[in-house]
């Protein structure tokens, strides 16, 4: 590495660690790898998501790093899922290699056995010298132990293995469990949701959208499943548009919804809300398979203010009261109005 690079890479360094112990980030290989981005200016997508976030004092938790990450770091298939991928087939490979093996050196003893047996009638037959049994007999050990060494050789590969899938599927399971986005609409999903929300709990002009689909399970039960994700996605895609300055959309479960919008006031979050409804109204998908169209699509929206002394729980649950409000005022609106 030429001078240059090495002083500059360096100096980056330096930056970087007073940055993690400032924003009170843990020091994990991901961490740095994102804040050694940032200061060395390698992702201007990256610098401004960050500071935005400064700017605006939103806390960088650690699954907004991840987030943050995977948006601009990472490459487009999971980089998890691809080295338990690797270590599974190198694993494979070698177990298979050494069961090819094995299997060679049991044909090759079988062979060698069969000799010793033919050469053990002679001396029954012929009537050999000491020397020439004593030989037979030390080829025969012989063979015997190196049979033996390949057996407890393979023995051991599959133990070995054994090992190594047990950590796998353990890594496998935490890194579903670990996973922060839905898999159907992209969006970042309930885990997410909790962490995000809890963060923010203590931060004022908070505010909490719950948005639900109207009549979905008519969608699913008249037009199918397919069709019904159809619309989830696309509903997903609106919400995620509208989303600005911090604002954060979430699958909540089902055909539900969760909109987290910091730095605001009720007048703006109200209008967002609208803005989210009427953008749903558009939605208007089309099944490639059957070339059906389904349009009409409408959804509940309720609206809550994180107040002083209000923890998250709350929160979601005035946010759930004022949509349960919106359904049972016909659904397709707002609530509550002011």
């Amino acid at each position: 590495m030429p001078d240059n690079d090495f002083e500059s890479s360096f100096a980056h360094l330096k930056q970087t660690i007073p940055l993690l112990l400032k924003h009170k980030v843990s020091a994990l290989p991901i961490n740095y790898a994102l804040w050694y981005t940032y200061v060395a200016n390698g992702s201007a997508g990256l610098k401004s998501a960050i500071d935005h976030a400064i700017q605006n004092k939103l806390p960088l938790t650690e699954s907004k790093t991840k987030e943050l990450y995977r948006q601009h770091l990472a490459e487009n298939q999971e980089v998890t899922a691809w080295e338990l991928r690797q270590s599974l087939e190198a694993m494979l490979i070698e177990l298979s290699q050494s069961i090819s093996d094995t299997r060679s050196e049991t044909t090759n003893f079988k062979a060698t056995m069969d000799n010793c047996v033919d050469d053990l009638v002679k001396v029954e037959k012929e009537g050999l010298s000491i020397e020439e049994v004593m030989s037979l007999v030390r080829n025969l050990v012989k063979e015997t132990q190196n049979i033996r060494r390949s057996t407890m050789s393979f023995n051991s590969a599959l133990s070995e293995a054994q090992r190594e899938i047990d950590v796998l599927r353990t890594q496998l399971e935490q890194s579903q469990q670990e996973a922060l986005y839905d898999a159907l609409t992209g969006l970042c999903n309930r885990r997410y949701f909790d962490e995000e929300l809890a963060s923010h709990a203590m931060r004022p002009d908070l505010f909490l959208l719950l948005v639900d689909l109207d009549h979905f399970k008519k969608i699913n039960d008249n037009y199918g499943h397919v069709m019904g994700d159809l619309v989830l996605k696309a509903t997903a895609k609106k919400l995620q548009a509208c989303c600005q300055d911090g604002t954060q959309a979430f699958r909540f479960g089902g055909e539900e919804f969760a909109i987290i919008i910091p730095n605001s006031n009720f007048s703006r979050a109200r209008s967002l809300a609208e803005t989210m409804r009427k953008s749903i109204e558009k939605i208007s998908v089309k099944d490639k398979r059957s070339g059906e169209v389904l349009g009409g699509i409408s959804a509940s929206i309720g609206l809550a203010e994180l107040r002083k002394g209000m923890n998250p729980l709350a929160l979601i649950e005035q946010a759930d009261k004022q949509l349960y409000e919106a359904k049972r005022l016909g659904r397709n609106r707002v609530m509550p109005i002011l």
